[in-house]
C-alpha cells in the first residue's frame, strides 16, 4: 500500500525534514497544509517533493476535516501525521506490507512522545493509540478544539506495529505557550452541546474510546483535586519518575500545570464577573 500523506505545519522546520524523510518511504503523494509559516517550512517541505497547500488554521481538527474536504487526493487511503511526528522502520514497513484492500478501513498507530531530546516510556501515556491510516472517503476528525481523534464512519479498525515518535523540539516557552491556548480550548468544549462527529467514550471499545471513557472519570473529579491525583497515578503508579529529570518536567508540566491550568480557567468562567456586570 502507498497511502496519500497529509501533514499539517506552521513554523515546523526544526522537524519537518525527519518527518518527510521517512514519510517519503510510504509514499510519492505528499501534501503539507502549512498555516503561513515565517521560516523556512515551506521551501523545506517543496526540497523533499511535496505539495504545500496554505490555509489559515483555526484548530486542529477543522484543518484536518478541510484538507479531506478539499485536496486533490488520488489514492484509496490517507495517512496523517504532525510535521514532528517520525515513523520508524518497522511502522513504514508495516503500512508497505498492507494490501491494496485489506481487511480493516482503518489502522491505529502508536505514538511516542519525545521531550527535551528524551523519548518517554513510562507514565501511561506510552505508547498512545491514534486513527491515522484510513480508506479516503470514511475518516473523519472530530469536531473538538482539543485533543482531537480521528473517527471511522464504517468499517473495522485495526492496529499496526512499529512507533512514530512525536518528536517535541520546540522551546520550552512556545511549549507552555501553546497549551495555554490549548487550555482555553478545552474549555470551551463545556459549552459544546452537540455530539455529532464526537468519539464516543467506550471502556470497552478501541484504544481512542478507552482514553476517552478515562477523560470522562477524570472530567467527573473535583475541580483542583483531580490535577494532584492524575499526576500521582502517572508520576508514581505508572512510573514516571523513571524517564528521568526530562520525564519530571514533562509530567509536572503536561499533568499537573496543564490540568490545573484548565481548572483555573473553568473556575475563573463560573465565578468571575467580567468588567461592568
Amino acid at each position: 500500500m502507498q497511502p496519500t500523506v497529509i501533514l499539517l505545519s506552521f513554523n515546523s522546520e526544526d522537524t519537518l525534514g525527519t518527518t518527510l524523510t521517512r514519510a517519503r518511504q510510504v509514499s510519492n503523494e505528499i501534501f503539507v497544509v502549512d498555516s503561513f509559516s515565517s521560516d523556512g517550512t515551506v521551501a523545506l517541505a517543496e526540497s523533499h517533493g511535496a505539495k504545500v497547500v496554505q490555509h489559515a488554521f483555526e484548530n486542529y481538527g477543522a484543518q484536518r476535516n478541510w484538507a479531506i474536504d478539499n485536496l486533490p487526493i488520488t489514492r484509496k487511503w490517507q495517512l496523517h501525521l504532525d510535521a514532528d511526528e517520525v515513523m520508524d522502520d518497522e511502522l513504514v514497513a508495516a503500512i508497505l506490507a498492507l494490501p491494496d484492500d485489506p481487511e480493516h478501513s482503518g489502522y491505529f498507530v502508536p505514538r511516542y512522545v519525545k521531550f527535551l531530546g528524551r523519548v518517554l516510556r513510562h507514565g501511561g501515556m506510552s505508547p498512545t493509540w491514534h486513527l491515522r491510516l484510513f480508506r479516503s472517503g470514511i475518516g473523519r476528525c472530530e469536531d473538538r478544539k482539543y485533543d482531537q481523534h480521528f473517527l471511522l464512519l464504517s468499517g473495522t479498525n485495526g492496529q499496526l506495529p512499529g512507533v512514530m515518535v512525536d518528536d517535541i523540539a520546540m522551546s520550552l516557552s512556545e511549549w507552555t505557550a501553546r497549551h495555554n491556548r490549548w487550555a482555553d480550548g478545552e474549555v470551551a468544549e463545556m459549552d459544546a452541546a452537540h455530539e455529532a462527529g464526537r468519539l464516543v467514550a467506550d471502556s470497552k471499545g478501541n484504544p481512542a474510546q478507552r482514553k476517552r471513557a478515562l477523560r470522562e472519570k477524570y472530567n467527573n473529579l473535583p475541580l483542583f483535586v483531580r490535577p494532584f491525583a492524575l499526576f500521582g497515578y502517572r508520576f508514581f503508579f505508572k512510573l514516571g519518575f523513571l524517564d528521568g529529570t526530562e520525564g519530571f518536567i514533562f509530567w509536572v508540566l503536561q499533568t499537573f500545570w496543564f490540568r490545573f491550568l484548565i481548572d483555573a480557567k473553568i473556575w475563573e468562567k463560573r465565578n468571575v464577573a467580567k468588567p461592568g456586570k
